[in-house]
């Protein structure tokens, strides 16, 4: 599946407290992997198990957050 998405600015921006974007991945190692090189800080949350990579894969299926540059949250998830 290949599609864009384009998101517009807004002045006085004030970015959500939950994830707004996922992009699915067929491999979420590959994918953090690469994004972790390319300078992509995976955030980290209190009381939620995340391996060394910041994976979450306790519950449904193995995700990963991070934020935009304007402090969304967003994701990659496997499958």
């Amino acid at each position: 599946m290949a599609g864009k998405v384009l998101i517009y600015p807004k002045p006085d921006h004030e970015p959500a407290s939950f994830t707004v974007l996922n992009f699915p991945v067929g491999n979420i190692d590959h994918a953090v992997d690469t994004l972790a090189t390319a300078g992509v800080r995976f955030e980290r949350y209190e009381g939620v198990a995340q391996d060394d990579s910041g994976i979450h894969r306790e519950y449904g299926p193995p995700i990963a957050w991070f934020k935009d540059p304007a402090g969304n949250i967003l994701s990659i998830l496997e499958g």
